[in-house]
This record gives structure tokens, C-alpha cells and sequence, in this order.
């Protein structure tokens, strides 16, 4: 048996690596360096520079000992051969999966790749990048680039492990080599042969070099010693020294497996020479052993083997290196006790001493402790089983989960001391420390925990306690908490009282449609907060917005989640009733009109309507406004823009009968027919009645000529409808749609007006987009459908024209882009128009496309050249501090300009006053200082800067001059009071701003030191009047202001005595706040530490202060009137008295209208409770509070005698105590007859408001 036999996986592979030293890198094929580049083998030579003595020094690759540094990054070419190639398609080179492939390897390896085709049609790949990145792009070329051939090479299997090398280096590595893809049997496999697939050059170079590796191996000897297993370690010797020592010595490598793996052989290899003089050194040591030991056995307990054999069996190898004896240890799975010394008779009696010594050396020993305070004991993070292992490093302390004690191992004496220490602890703990069990529904853990665990956080935190809950997946109703005796009782306490209250929550679902929860929300859940504080004991949970739920649920006491679910039910009720919508068809171009300056309009229609009015944006091409809110108000607001519609525009509004069963008819999918009748007749809208309504009026709303002209279409498409109507569908390219249309739908018009029949194209956002309908009579749509097939047919002969055009009109037409080809492309079926190539000075343009598309894109190209040619360019004189004012926000005036009368405008550069030269610098003239002045420019000229460049037609370019002139700034000075100056301005700046946004003007406020009562008004011409009015007014406004904030700060006081303010105030300063909204006034009570505690003072207008104070004297008179009295109450029936939330002495005081105060806890007289009130009014009170006391007394006397009479019918049970309790002794929590369940005991009224 060997005496290493039980030795862990880490010993054994510590034991393996000594005996088994790293392999020494074989000569040859693996030392061999990568392929050289050129500059690598024939390094350039160097170039002759001067030192700094003046010596010529020659220094080169070929001279210098030193290595040259070579280039980081090389170039190889690989040839792939025409019938290797992958993808043989010619046709192709350059694209498809091969230039994919290509790319993606590209971005795999980080090498560039280019390819070329040679004249055979084999393919050169050309690959630049750093080494390692050629390498691998070469083996992707040849894996994914070269079709795949494949051999095998036979080897002796011991000659694989070279093949494979180090950690599968010396394999990675020929892989790459040879770009092939190299497959070596595993080592349970008996084959001997390798498998090599690739190109047939990549196979002879890989065949070659294994065969070159295996050849190397081949001269080396390989020699095996059957040896018995328990002679290995004195052959190994202590910690592997000897063998170690052996191999030095002889040069041989030796192999002696591990103790793990049952074999006797030994294997050595090297040179010859080498192994022949290892294996006679071992077979000497192995005789010499055989000869001379002896063994003996002995009995050691198995939980005492693991301290013999030690850590990584490190005490086995220090009792072999001491006395040189093997100790064989039986495996862990035996049952077997015997230990056996197998060594030298002399040594025998050192090692089995060493043996006992080291089994007796450590002890097993328990501490008893609650498996709960195990982790009390360990301590936050380990610190308190830190100190102690810190201390006593080789005890070992183990904790079991759910065993009520602890294990401690190690050295007997250390183990003492660790055991004395722990069991202190847990006596400490035990005297200290408490745990209660409670069982709670685990439905209701979660609200326990509470959010994010703030209830069980702020529980722990309390009460010094800590809480295990059980998590979801155990289904345990069980709750444990531990901790000091008196918290854990407190915790216990609270948390049943939270479950017991949790039991008499309710949930109610409640259905509220998804759009109107950001609403009830509000922003930054302002409205929700609202409601939350209404009813602080409700939790309302809105479903995710992701979910797309209508469910809202509300969680907490029955009572409150009802009347929070009233409530809620009426908001939503409100919301519906303000969710009425409607959208309102008005012209795009009077949008701006309905805004009005600063959103004027807009705002005032909104205001007053109390309505949400939406507009689209500017760049939408819809021109419908959605108005929303209650029927009547979005009717009146809807009214009020079509009036101003109507004021604008010669807008008319008809009203056609047509049956509501045509109605979806005439509409057609998705609004085709309808719409269509709306594109031809410019600017008309038409209204259909709601579906379902049955109402037949159809309204027409537009200029009269095309309302007009629409209803004709309309009552002929219904008639159409009636009688019979016919549909036929026709293909054309989109491209064509618009010259099949025509200018202004001239071309259609023609063929509907010849036909009768009515032609729809499709929308945008139409999936056919080459789908045209042709709906009427059968006669009229067949007619219609031969014509547009005629011209389709025309516009499919596709043709190729030229014409001539100046080559300085090109860059008009080839800027932007192509803008304006784009254009002539999209108006004229997709015409392509050519220009010659910048440079060329040719006149020659080339159109290509249908013939009608081509003369007609002609004939439009002719007429921009005859615009071109005709164009002037004018100058106007604008200085440059106002272009910016004349451009607008992001240029959008100066397009308008541009836009509206056709021409071109160029801003000159802004100039550099930084970078001016000084006045009195000299002018340099080619760069040479020039003390002569030549040449003054004049002053009067205009600078270079200020001066804008207009191109295009001359009337044209002169109107443009007059609309720039007209965006000049203009300044105006207003006298404004320079106190009024601070409220202009506003807070922040707001009513500055708001004026200056309204009116479109810039407006300068002095600053306040300069004491100036005018303000600066600058802007447009046409602005500044009503800018300057709504300056005046704003004036009036706050002079106004300030008149009657002197009026308002009229000031009175009136003396009260300290003891009526309270009532004043009332029930949350109720009185007090209805007499100041009643009055319009501020009334101050004054502070605690004020001198006069008598004087209340009110602020306002002098008439309403005076009639606040009437009203202040009238209470106060009131309460001068009234007396109080004491009465000696049983405090026992005081709670009774008091009721639930106070319901029993609010009701007593609104019905006696008294006040009752009852006597704080702890009072001397716990009976003397007080009654103030008029006196007739307070003897009634008191004779109410005497019966019921009377009556409460007697009830208790009767539930007394029937508590003692066991034997009668009414005797209590074990419950019974919780229906009939008695007086003066505590409430159970979960039993309350005068009270609900959740308020086990009843609080002051002082406490809840009441004197």
C-alpha cells in the first residue's frame, strides 16, 4: 500500500508536477520564427549623416550587433488557383459572397484585404496588416476562399503529446503555419493517425512538419520499470527531492505515476546513454530497499488519519524526510483503522512515535448552542468569529444549519481556550437575548416589509430586533424575531397589530380607462398626491402604462377604500364629461390668424371656452384643429374659429341631403373618393355625420365657386352610387402619377370632364402605391380607362433626347444636390436629366424617359434658362447689426422672401472688429510697411458688410429690396415711471418677456442706477405702435395696482382676551378662515412670545376690516356668555363616551353645542371631566353625560353577575370576554365593541383637536 495513496487532488498535482518537470522546448520546428518580410532579409542600406564631431559613422543591419527594428506591419500575396477557387463566377468578382466573405474577415482579423484576378483566373489576395493579423486572414482566405482537401498522417501515438505541445500551443501554432485545420485522435483512442484537411499546399507543408516532429522524437529512448507501487515514494523520496536529484544527475526524464492512478511502471526517457544510467540508479535504490525495510501496522482512529497524512499530505513527506520510513494510509472509503510503517527496522519506533504524535495533536469537541444564535455568535460579517480564529488560527469552528451546536477541531490546548470563549458568548447571549415565533397569511408579508422595507426596517431599527420573514418560494407563514426579550415583545406586539389590520383591509379593483390615468396622475403626480392626502390609509396602484390595463386598485380600510372609490368615480365622471373632441377643418394659411400675435387668440378662445384647443405643426400638411372639453364649451369655441375663418376668407358653408346609407360609399376605403373630390376642388372641406347617427346632411365648407363645384361632384357620385355604379382599377409607376395628373390636375381634368368618370390615385400612406381607381358609369369608365392606357402605354416608351444649355446655367441646376433635377424628376414621370461632367465645357444635356415626360421637362428647362439669362443683381444697404434681426429665428424671414418673389439672397461676411488694424497703423503693401497713404476709401461709400446681393428678375429683385427694407429694426422711446420699471420687468424677467414675445419687439429697460424713467422699444415698424400701446396699458395696470394695494393695507386691531382665540380660530382654524374669505381680509393672531397677547390685527379694505371685526366681537360676546362647569365622570365609561375616532363626543357637543374636555393621563382627578356652554345648554350636557353613565354602569354590573354565574345559560366562555368586556380593564386587541376592530384603544380627545 503506498503511503501517498490518500492524497487530495491539489497534493496530487503538486506531487505530479515534481516529479514530472516542464518539458524543454524540442529544437527545430517549433524554434523556427515566423515567415520574414523583405525589409527582414535584405534590410536597406544606411543613409550617411554627420555626427556631431564631424566623423562619418557607419552603422547598418549588416554591422551593428544590435537587432534591427523591424516594420509593424508586412505584407503577404496568396495565389488561389482557378480550380481551387470556391466561387468560380466571373461575373461577380468584386461583389456577391465572396466580396462578403472577404469583408468579413476584414473586420474579423483587422487585416486589409485587396484582390485582383489574374490572367489564368486564379485569384491573388494581397493581406497588410500586423503579423498576427496576416496570419489569421491567411487561414480564413484558405478555410473560406479555397475548396478543402484532406489526408492523414501516421505517427506513434507517443509522438502526439510533441505534435500538440504545451497547453495545444505547438498545434495553434502550425495550424496557422500552414493554414490548415489539424485533427489528433483524444488519448483514449488507439488510433495513431492524424487527420489534416485544407488546401493541397497547406497539406504537404502541415504532413511535413509533423513527420519532421515525430522524426526528432525518434531519436530519444523510452525505457519502463515495473516497480511495486509501495516501493515509489523511497524512489520519489520526501516532497519528490530524490527523484528530482535523479534527473539532474542523469539528464533522463522520469515518470512515476501518482498515487492515484494504480500502475507500477516507471517510465524514462531521454538519450540513451541518459536512460541507461537512470534506470540502474533506481533498480539499485529499489533492491537496496527491498532488501533492508520491514513493516509494521497499527491501530489509528479514521478521524485521526487525516491529521497524520496533514494538509496536501505534508506530514506524510515530513516523516519520510525525517526518518526516512513510508506511512500507508488505508483510502478514505475503507473502514479499515491499520496504518502501515514500512522502513528500516532502526527507524521504525522515530516514525510511529511521529505517527501517535501527529494523530493525537488535534481534538474534536461541540459547544451546545440554539441554532438561532449562531449567527449571532459569528457576528456582522464575521467580526466576532474573527477575533476569536485571529487569536487561534488552527481551530477550526464549524457552524451546521439547524443543529443546536458548533463544532470546534484543532490542537487540544488551543482548542480549550476557543471552547471557554465560545461558550460565553452563548451563555451572554442566552441571558440577553430573546425570540418569538408569530404566523401571519403570506400574502400579507410583502406589506409587512412595506416599500422598498421601510415598515420592517424601521420595526428593526426601533425595537433594536432582528426579523426574518420567509421568502416567497418557502410559502412559510411563520415570522421569527430575535433580539432583546423587551423589544421582541414590542415587535411581536406591532406586528400582529399590523396584520390584524391588514386582515381588515379591503382590495377593490376599479375600471378607469387607461387615457385618463395621467390625468387623475397629474404632473409630477400632483393630483394623485391630492387625492392620497384625502385618504392617507388607501394605497392606489395605476397598472404600467406598458400594460395597456384599465384596472386601478385601491387597497386599505373597507370604509375608506369606498369612499375613496366615490370619489374617485366622480373625477373620472368629470374627466368624460370634459373629454368631449372635436376637429375643425380650417385653412392652413389662417392658422396664424387664429393664434393671433404671442398666441393672443389662441389663449383668449381657450380662457374663456374652457377648452384644450391642438393645433398640427407647422410642418404637417393636416389642417384640422382638435378642440376638447365639455359639448357645450368646445361647440362655442368651435364657432368662434370658424368666425374667424369666416372673417378672413370668402368662405361659404352649404349644407346637401344625401341618404347616410350612401354615406360610407361616397367616403370610399379609407376616405378615397371623398378626399379626392377635396383635391380637385382647392380648399374645400366636407363634413360626413358621425356613422350610426342616420342623419343625411352632408356640410360643405370652402370658397364658394369650389363648394359649389364639390357638391355638383358629390350628388353626382351619389346618383352614380344609386343607379349603378362601375369600378375598374389600373397599374402605373408611382413616378407617372404626377404627369398623368398634370399641373394644377389639368391633365385629369381633361379626361374626366371628355369621360365623366372620376379618378383616384393613392396617398402616401397607401401600401399600392401604383394602384389608380377609376369609378362611374360602365360607358364612362371604360372610356376613361382606354385613355389613361393610352398614356401610360406613351409614358412606358422610353426615350433619349438632347438639348443645349449655356454651361453657366450647370451649377443652377446640378446645386443643392440636385435639387432641381430632384424636382423635375418627380413633376415630369421620372425623367433623367444628364449634365456633363464639371470641367468639360460641354454644352450638351441629355434627357432620357417617356417621350411626353422628356418634352415636357424640356420644354420647363427652357423656360428656367430664359429666367436665368433675364436675371439681374441688385445691392441693398442694410447695416450688418441688423442682418441678424432681418434673418429671423434659423433664417426662416429671409426664406419667406426668398420664396415669395423668386430670387436669390446672399449675406455678405460679418466683419472681424477684433482683428481691425489700429487707425493709426500703416497701410503694408505686398507685405511691405508703406509710410504713404494711397487711395483713402471714401467715406461716404457704403462698407463691404453692410451690403446684401439679390439675383433674379428685376421686378422682382426689387420688391425682395423693399420687403428686406421693410425688416429693419426700428427704436422708439416710451416714458414709463422708473419705480413701475421692476413689475415691467416681472419676476425672473416673465412679464418682460411675455410682452416682448406678444408683440415681436425688443424691449431695453434701463439699468436701476441710472434712475431713468424711459424704456426702449425696438423692433418692426409695424409692431412698435401696438407694442408701444400694450406698454401704456401694462403702466395703467399697475399704477391701478398700486392704488388699490394702498386701499388694502388699511389696518385695525381689536382686543381679545388670550383665553376666546382658540375658539376664533376653530377646528382647524376653520372660523377664522371663513371669516377672512368671507371679508377679503388677513387677520394675525399674535406670536407666543409677543408682548400684547390681547391685540389681533386685521389688514384689508377699511370697510371689510370693520365688518371682520363685528365679527370677531359677535363670537367673542357669544363666549363671554357661556360658563363651565365640572362633573365627576367614572373614567372607566370614558372611552365609551368618547367613541371611535370621537364619534360619541363629537356628537354630544354638535347636539348640545357645548364643549367637553376630559382629564389628560395622569390627571390628579382621573373622573373630573369640564362642560362649557350657555348655561341652560350645559345643564341638559351634563344630565345626557350622568344618565349615560348611569346606563353604562348598570350594563357593566349585569355582564359581572353573569360572569360569575357559571352553571346558567349565559355563562362565558373562553371568548366570551372579547363580546362582553369588562370596565377599567384593557381591551384585547382584535375586540372592540364601542370601536372598530383596527383602534383597540381610544385617544384623548385633547389629542385629536378637541379642548
Amino acid at each position: 500500500m503506498s503511503s501517498v495513496a490518500v492524497l487530495t487532488q491539489e497534493s496530487f498535482n503538486e506531487h505530479r508536477s515534481g516529479l514530472m518537470p516542464e518539458q524543454a522546448s524540442p529544437s527545430g520546428a517549433e524554434d523556427e520564427d515566423a515567415l520574414p518580410t523583405y525589409k527582414d532579409a535584405f534590410p536597406p542600406l544606411p543613409e550617411k549623416a554627420s555626427s556631431p564631431d564631424g566623423v562619418q559613422e557607419v552603422s547598418n543591419a549588416w554591422t551593428s550587433k544590435m537587432r534591427p527594428l523591424k516594420s509593424s506591419v508586412i505584407t503577404q500575396v496568396f495565389h488561389v488557383p482557378l480550380e481551387e477557387r470556391k466561387y468560380k463566377d466571373i461575373n461577380q468578382f468584386g461583389e456577391g459572397d465572396q466580396a462578403k466573405v472577404c469583408v468579413d474577415i476584414m473586420h474579423k482579423t483587422g487585416a486589409h484585404l485587396e484582390l485582383s484576378m489574374a490572367k489564368d483566373q486564379g485569384l491573388s489576395i494581397m493581406v497588410s496588416g500586423k503579423l498576427d493579423a496576416v496570419m489569421k486572414a491567411r487561414k480564413e482566405i484558405v478555410s473560406r476562399l479555397q475548396t478543402q482537401a484532406s489526408a492523414t498522417v501516421a505517427i506513434p501515438k507517443e509522438h502526439h503529446r510533441f505534435v500538440i505541445g504545451k497547453n495545444g500551443e505547438k498545434l495553434q501554432e502550425l495550424e496557422l503555419k500552414t493554414a490548415t485545420k489539424i485533427q489528433i485522435p483524444r488519448p483514449d483512442d488507439s488510433s495513431n493517425h492524424i487527420k489534416i484537411s485544407g488546401t493541397k499546399e497547406g497539406l504537404e507543408k502541415a504532413k511535413h512538419e509533423i513527420l519532421l516532429i515525430s522524426a526528432e522524437q525518434d531519436k530519444r529512448a523510452v525505457e519502463r520499470l515495473s516497480i511495486d507501487k509501495v516501493y515509489h515514494p523511497f524512489i520519489a523520496g520526501a516532497s519528490n527531492k530524490l527523484v528530482n536529484e535523479l534527473m539532474q544527475e542523469t539528464g533522463a526524464r522520469i515518470s512515476i505515476p501518482p498515487p492515484s492512478v494504480n500502475k507500477t511502471e516507471i517510465v524514462i526517457t531521454g538519450e540513451k546513454e541518459q536512460v541507461a544510467l537512470a534506470v540502474s540508479m533506481i533498480k539499485k535504490i529499489f533492491e537496496e530497499k527491498k532488501k533492508n525495510t520491514t513493516t509494521i501496522a497499527v491501530e489509528v482512529k479514521k478521524s485521526q488519519h487525516k491529521y497524520v497524512i496533514g494538509p496536501k499530505g505534508n506530514t506524510l513527506q515530513e516523516i519520510l524526510d525525517k526518518t526516512g520510513v513510508s506511512v500507508e494510509i488505508p483510502p478514505n472509503d475503507s473502514s479499515s483503522e491499520t496504518v502501515i510503517l514500512r522502513g528500516e527496522p532502526d527507524r521504525l519506533g522515530q516514525a510511529l512515535t511521529e505517527v501517535y504524535a501527529k494523530a493525537n495533536s488535534y481534538t474534536v469537541s461541540s459547544v451546545l448552542a440554539p441554532a438561532w444564535l449562531h449567527r449571532f455568535i459569528i457576528g456582522k460579517k464575521g467580526q466576532n468569529l474573527a477575533k476569536i480564529t485571529q487569536q487561534m488560527p488552527k481551530v477550526h469552528i464549524e457552524f451546521t444549519e439547524g443543529d443546536d451546536k458548533i463544532t470546534l477541531e484543532g490542537p487540544t490546548k488551543d482548542l480549550q481556550m476557543v471552547q471557554s470563549q465560545i461558550e460565553a458568548i452563548v451563555s451572554d447571549l442566552m441571558n440577553r437575548m430573546d425570540y418569538a415565533e408569530i404566523s401571519v397569511d403570506p400574502k400579507f408579508h410583502r406589506h409587512l416589509i412595506g416599500k422598498g422595507g421601510a415598515n420592517i426596517n424601521r420595526i428593526k431599527d426601533q425595537y433594536k430586533v432582528s426579523v426574518r420573514i420567509p421568502p416567497d418560494n418557502e410559502k412559510s407563514n411563520l415570522i421569527r424575531i430575535e433580539g432583546d426579550p423587551q423589544g421582541v415583545q414590542e415587535a411581536k406586539k406591532e406586528l400582529l397589530e399590523l396584520a390584524s389590520r391588514m386582515e381588515n383591509e379591503r382590495t377593490k379593483d376599479m375600471i378607469i380607462e387607461q387615457r385618463f390615468h395621467r390625468a387623475i396622475i397629474g404632473q409630477k403626480g400632483e393630483k394623485i398626491k391630492e387625492v392620497r392626502d384625502k385618504f392617507p390609509e388607501v394605497i392606489i396602484n395605476f397598472p404600467d402604462p406598458a400594460q395597456k390595463s384599465d384596472i386601478v386598485q385601491l387597497r386599505g380600510p373597507r370604509t375608506e377604500v369606498e369612499k375613496c372609490s366615490k370619489f374617485m368615480q366622480k373625477v373620472v365622471a368629470e374627466m368624460v364629461e370634459n373629454s368631449y373632441s372635436v376637429s375643425v377643418p380650417i385653412f392652413k394659411q389662417f392658422h396664424k390668424n387664429i393664434i393671433g400675435k404671442g398666441g393672443a387668440n389662441i389663449k383668449k378662445i381657450r380662457e374663456e371656452t374652457n377648452t384644450k384647443i391642438d393645433l398640427p405643426a407647422e410642418n404637417s400638411n393636416s389642417e384640422m384643429i382638435i378642440i376638447t372639453g365639455k359639448k357645450a364649451n368646445v361647440e362655442a369655441a368651435r364657432n368662434r374659429i370658424l368666425a374667424i375663418q369666416k372673417e378672413l376668407a370668402n368662405i361659404t358653408e352649404m349644407e346637401v341631403s344625401i341618404p347616410s346609407k350612401l354615406h360610407n360609399s361616397l367616403i370610399g376605403s379609407k376616405g378615397r373618393f371623398v378626399r379626392s373630390i377635396m383635391e380637385e376642388c382647392t380648399g374645400v372641406h366636407i363634413h360626413f355625420p358621425t356613422e350610426g347617427s342616420g342623419i343625411d346632411t352632408v356640410t360643405i365648407r370652402g370658397p364658394a365657386e369650389e363648394v359649389e363645384k364639390a357638391k355638383r361632384q358629390l350628388l353626382s357620385l351619389a346618383e352614380e352610387k344609386q343607379t349603378k355604379s362601375f369600378t375598374v382599377e389600373l397599374r402605373a409607376k408611382p413616378e407617372y402619377h404626377k404627369f398623368l395628373i398634370g399641373k394644377g390636375g389639368c391633365n385629369i381634368r381633361k379626361v374626366r370632364d371628355s369621360t365623366g368618370a372620376r379618378i383616384i390615385f393613392p396617398t402616401a400612406e397607401d401600401k399600392d402605391q401604383e394602384l389608380i381607381t377609376v369609378v362611374g358609369t360602365e360607358e364612362a369608365v371604360h372610356e376613361a380607362q382606354k385613355e389613361l392606357d393610352s398614356l401610360i402605354k406613351s409614358l412606358d416608351n422610353i426615350v433619349e433626347d438632347q438639348m443645349t444649355v449655356d454651361p453657366k446655367h450647370h451649377r443652377y441646376f446640378v446645386a443643392r444636390r440636385g435639387q432641381v433635377l430632384r424636382d423635375l424628376a418627380d413633376e415630369y414621370g421620372g425623367v433623367m436629366v444628364s449634365f456633363p461632367r464639371t470641367g468639360t465645357q460641354s454644352e450638351r444635356v441629355t434627357l432620357k424617359g417617356a417621350k411626353d415626360c422628356v418634352e415636357a421637362a424640356k420644354k420647363r428647362m427652357l423656360e428656367i434658362i430664359e429666367d436665368l439669362d433675364s436675371q439681374v443683381t441688385m445691392e441693398c444697404i442694410i447695416p450688418q447689426k441688423f442682418h441678424r434681426s432681418i434673418m429671423g429665428p434659423k433664417g426662416t424671414r429671409i426664406q419667406q422672401i426668398t420664396r415669395e418673389h423668386n430670387v436669390q439672397i446672399k449675406f455678405p461676411e460679418r466683419e472681424d472688429l477684433q482683428g481691425a488694424p489700429p487707425p493709426d497703423a500703416p497701410i503694408q503693401e505686398n507685405g511691405e510697411p508703406n509710410g504713404e497713404v494711397k487711395d483713402l476709401a471714401d467715406p461716404a461709400a457704403p462698407k463691404k458688410c453692410d451690403i446684401i446681393i439679390l439675383s433674379g428678375r428685376k421686378e422682382k429683385c426689387e420688391a425682395a429690396v423693399e420687403a428686406l427694407k421693410a425688416l429693419v429694426p426700428v427704436s422708439i422711446e416710451v416714458e414709463v415711471p422708473f419705480e413701475l420699471h421692476r413689475y415691467i420687468i416681472g419676476q425672473k424677467g416673465s412679464g418682460i418677456r411675455k410682452m416682448m414675445d406678444e408683440f415681436e419687439v425688443n424691449i431695453q429697460v434701463p439699468a436701476p442706477e441710472l434712475q431713468s424713467d424711459v424704456i426702449s422699444v425696438t423692433g418692426l415698424a409695424s409692431h412698435l405702435d401696438r407694442a408701444k400701446e400694450g406698454l401704456l396699458d401694462r403702466v395703467k395696470e399697475l399704477q391701478a395696482e398700486q392704488e388699490d394695494r394702498a386701499l388694502r393695507s388699511f389696518k385695525l386691531t381689536i382686543t381679545v382676551d388670550p383665553k376666546y382665540h382658540p375658539k376664533i380660530i376653530g377646528r382647524k382654524g376653520a372660523i377664522i378662515t371663513q371669516i377672512r374669505t368671507e371679508h377679503d381680509v388677513n387677520i394675525q393672531f399674535p406670536e407666543k412670545n409677543d408682548e400684547n397677547q390681547d391685540q389681533i390685527t386685521i389688514t384689508g379694505y377699511e370697510q371689510n376690516a370693520m365688518a371682520a371685526r363685528d365679527a370677531i366681537q359677535a363670537i367673542v360676546d357669544e363666549l363671554e356668555e357661556m360658563i363651565s362647569e365640572d362633573i365627576t365622570l367614572d373614567s372607566r365609561v370614558h372611552a365609551r363616551i368618547i367613541g371611535a375616532r370621537g364619534k360619541g363626543i363629537r356628537k354630544i357637543m354638535d347636539e348640545f353645542k357645548v364643549d367637553l374636555r376630559f382629564p389628560q393621563s395622569g390627571a390628579a382627578d382621573p373622573n373630573l371631566v369640564t362642560v362649557t356652554g350657555r348655561p341652560e345648554l350645559v345643564d341638559e350636557a351634563i344630565d345626557h353625560l350622568l344618565n349615560l353613565e348611569e346606563e353604562y354602569v348598570c350594563i357593566k354590573a349585569i355582564f359581572s353577575s353573569l360572569n360569575h354565574n357559571r352553571d346558567g345559560i349565559w355563562c362565558t366562555r373562553s371568548g366570551s370576554a372579547e363580546d362582553f368586556p369588562s370596565f377599567g380593564a384593557p381591551v384585547a386587541a382584535k375586540a372592540s365593541p364601542w370601536g372598530p376592530k383596527q383602534f383597540p384603544s381610544h385617544p384623548h380627545p385633547a389629542e385629536m383637536g378637541y379642548p
